[in-house]
Formats: structure tokens, C-alpha cells, sequence
């Protein structure tokens, strides 16, 4: 049976072989000769070689879960295209009715959407979309607008009499600015020190520390543009510090250009101790007149929490004179605590430094903190007490008289 079977492979070979060749039919006769060459043995025994079947069966297996997979995979496709299409639809009900509903609404929010849990957190999610559309409508809105401007301010500005009047302001304000100058320049020299502390930074966050900042760069234009600036000093201003990296933002190159001091040293290693007054409205002493021989220390610090005893601790720590406004002396207070912006503080220093007038200095106080100055008749201080009393406390109106009365007959008397 061998020998048979190896003269019809000879056979073969010699001669279908050289035929498939001429007409490209090889690989199907390979096959049929391989069919052939195994077909005796399979008839003579099945169990020669089982491989083959296991193989068939198996390719038929992976081709049938194939065709199922991309049954499955276009069966799901339609079904999340008709989920797009309803939600599309649920969208445009909800338009009609009224409800809070974007525009313009892609596939990605309208799966996140249909994920949503309940019917109001549908409607939470929809008005989210649609606050956020408006914000971006406004958003482009508002530079169109701006554009608008900016080009009705290029060609007014190409007209010749404009470009004149541009001209005069541009000139007028560089010779206000050198004027300015020159003040701060002088007062560099001849002027009255006030010195900010900057070591302050430990006890104030990032944001506390940036409006700091803030005050102080409105504190120094303040002083720039007075008729008699103080000579202001940084002291405990560190290289890299917050403060430093803060000023840096705002001033960027005109830094090393400002007209003020500024030192890492402390202010009780440059000035003698005798004249500096460190004011703080913690002190138990309180400022009667501005003496222009002493030396004023405004400590840089904004607390949102109202850390009190901070400043009069560091003061107490040096060993300096402290001071307080006289708030309570002048003013009729109301409502709030009794610090002040360092801003206000330069303004209200100013105003003194120049006019010695309790009542202008005081008037840079914010109005919601106080009814009004003490100055006034004591009947028109009732009225407003009582007013204020009786929208805030109602029934308690006469209780609160009495107290008034009470405390105001002894400050009379204590004056």
C-alpha cells in the first residue's frame, strides 16, 4: 500500500504539477494532492490523524462567534443611535415647554445626559449647559464690543483735533508725573519716615498677603500725589518673598524705580527707639494730636478673621510707644471692627500731616461703620441711634435709649 501510494505521488508530481503551473492553478491542486495522500490512511485508519477535523471545526467555531460579534456590535449601534435620537427628541419637548435647555448640545453631553439617575438631575444638568452657553454668548458679546470701541477710539483718534487734544493730556500728565517726582525725591531727603512692617507674612494667607500688597501700592500713589509725601520705608522686606514676589507683579520693571526705601533690616536697627510709634488699634493709648518729630509704623497686614494682638504684641516685643485712632472720641460707631486698610490709614495720615483736622482726617473712614461725627447735637444723635435701634431690634427701642443716655451723660461729664 506504501509503494501505491508513493507511485501516485511520483505520478502527480510529474505530471499535473507542470500543467498548474502554466495556468496558475497550483495551490488548488496542492490541496487536492494533499486530500489524495490522506485519503488511504484515513480509510485505513481514522484515528491517523484526528488534527485536521479540530482544526476545521474550530475555524468554524471563531467565524460563526465573529458574524455574531458584528451582529451584536451593529444591533448595538442602532440601539444607541435611537437613544441619541429619543433624547433629541425629550430635549425638544423640553424646549418647547419652557424649560432651561442649550442650543447646542453634542453627542458627549447628550451621554451624559441619558446617564443621568433621576428626572432632576436631568434638569440640573440641562440648566448647568445651558447657564454655562449663556456665559460664553456674553463672553463674545462683551469683545465685540469692545472691538467696536477700540475702533471708534482709532478713528476718532485720527482726527486733527483729536490727535491735538490727545497730545496736551499726554504732555500735562508726564509734567504732573515728573512734578511728582520731584515731591517724593524731596521728601526722600527732607521728609517725615513712615515705615511699613512687611514681617507680617507668617500670620496671613496667599490672598491676604496680595491685597496687602494691593493697599500698599494705592497707599503709595496716595503719598505720590500729595502736596508733602512722607519718605516711606519697607522694612523686613525679604528677597523671594511673598510680599516681594507680590510688589514684583505690580510694579514689574518700575520696581527699582520707585522713590522709597527698601530694606531686609529692621526698623528699630535704623531709627532710635525713642521716636517710633507703632500704630495699632489694640493699643490702650490713644492719638490725640500728629507729631510731626516722631516716626509712625503701619503694621502690613490684612486679616479677614481679625487676629486682634497681633501688632501690639510685636510692638510690646521691641519695647516701642503704641497708639491708637481716636475713632470712639470722633466718630459714632456702629457696626464692625475697628481696623482699617492700610490705604486708608496713608489717607487719613496725610490729611493730618497737612491740615491737623480730626474731623477731614476721619472722613476717609468707611460711612457703614459709623452713624455720624460726635460733633453733632446730641438730639440729632438720638434720632439716628434710635432709628438704627429700631430697624435692628424693634421691642428693645427704650432699653436701648436708656443705655445710650446713660453712657453719653458720662462721657459729657468725663469731657
Amino acid at each position: 500500500m506504501q509503494s501505491a501510494n508513493m507511485l501516485l505521488k511520483k505520478i502527480v508530481r510529474s505530471s499535473v504539477f507542470p500543467f498548474a503551473a502554466q495556468h496558475g492553478m497550483k495551490k488548488d491542486f496542492f490541496l487536492l494532492t494533499r486530500t489524495l495522500s490522506l485519503s488511504p490512511c484515513l480509510k485505513q485508519d481514522n484515528s491517523c490523524n484526528p488534527s485536521e477535523k479540530l482544526d476545521l471545526d474550530a475555524w468554524k467555531k471563531v467565524m460563526k462567534s465573529g458574524m455574531q460579534e458584528e451582529v451584536r456590535e451593529t444591533v448595538s449601534e442602532h440601539k444607541e443611535l435611537s437613544t441619541l435620537t429619543a433624547a433629541r427628541e425629550i430635549l425638544e419637548m423640553w424646549r418647547l415647554a419652557g424649560r432651561l435647555v442649550p442650543e447646542n448640545i453634542s453627542e458627549e453631553q447628550l451621554k451624559t445626559f441619558m446617564e443621568c439617575t433621576s428626572k432632576s438631575a436631568k434638569k440640573k444638568y440641562l440648566k448647568y449647559l445651558h447657564l454655562k452657553e449663556l456665559c460664553k454668548k456674553n463672553d463674545k458679546r462683551k469683545m465685540k464690543e469692545k472691538r467696536e470701541r477700540r475702533l471708534e477710539t482709532q478713528e476718532q483718534a485720527s482726527k486733527p483735533d483729536e490727535t491735538k487734544r490727545n497730545s496736551f493730556v499726554c504732555l500735562w500728565a508726564n509734567s504732573m508725573d515728573r512734578a511728582y517726582s520731584w515731591r517724593v525725591a524731596q521728601s526722600m531727603v527732607f521728609g517725615q519716615p513712615l515705615v511699613f512692617d512687611m514681617s507680617y507674612e507668617k500670620d496671613m494667607s496667599i490672598r491676604e498677603v496680595a491685597n496687602a500688597v494691593r493697599q500698599i501700592v494705592f497707599s503709595e500713589g496716595c503719598n505720590r500725589r500729595s502736596a508733602d509725601p512722607f519718605h516711606i520705608h519697607f522694612c523686613n522686606l525679604k528677597d523671594d518673598s511673598l510680599y516681594h514676589r507680590e510688589f514684583i507683579k505690580h510694579y514689574s520693571k518700575a520696581w527699582d524705580k520707585l522713590l522709597i526705601t527698601v530694606t531686609d533690616q529692621c526698623y528699630t536697627e535704623i531709627f532710635p527707639k525713642e521716636k517710633l510709634i507703632y500704630l495699632t488699634a489694640d493699643s490702650p493709648k490713644v492719638m490725640k494730636t500728629f507729631d510731626h518729630d516722631k516716626i509712625y509704623i503701619v503694621g502690613s497686614m490684612v486679616d479677614k478673621s481679625i487676629k486682634t494682638g497681633v501688632s501690639l504684641a510685636r510692638a510690646k516685643r521691641f519695647g516701642l510707644e503704641t497708639a491708637a485712632l481716636p475713632l470712639e472720641k470722633y466718630l459714632l460707631w456702629n457696626t464692625g471692627a475697628k481696623n482699617l486698610t492700610l490705604d486708608q490709614m496713608m489717607q487719613i495720615l496725610l490729611t493730618l500731616k497737612d491740615t491737623g483736622d480730626w474731623k477731614k482726617a476721619l472722613e476717609f473712614v468707611p460711612k457703614r461703620k459709623y452713624c455720624g461725627f460726635v460733633s453733632k447735637p446730641v438730639h440729632e444723635l438720638k434720632k439716628t441711634l434710635n432709628l438704627i435701634n429700631t430697624l435692628k431690634l424693634g421691642k428693645r427701642q427704650e432699653e436701648v435709649r436708656k443705655q445710650f443716655a446713660k453712657s453719653y451723660s458720662k462721657k459729657l461729664t468725663q469731657k
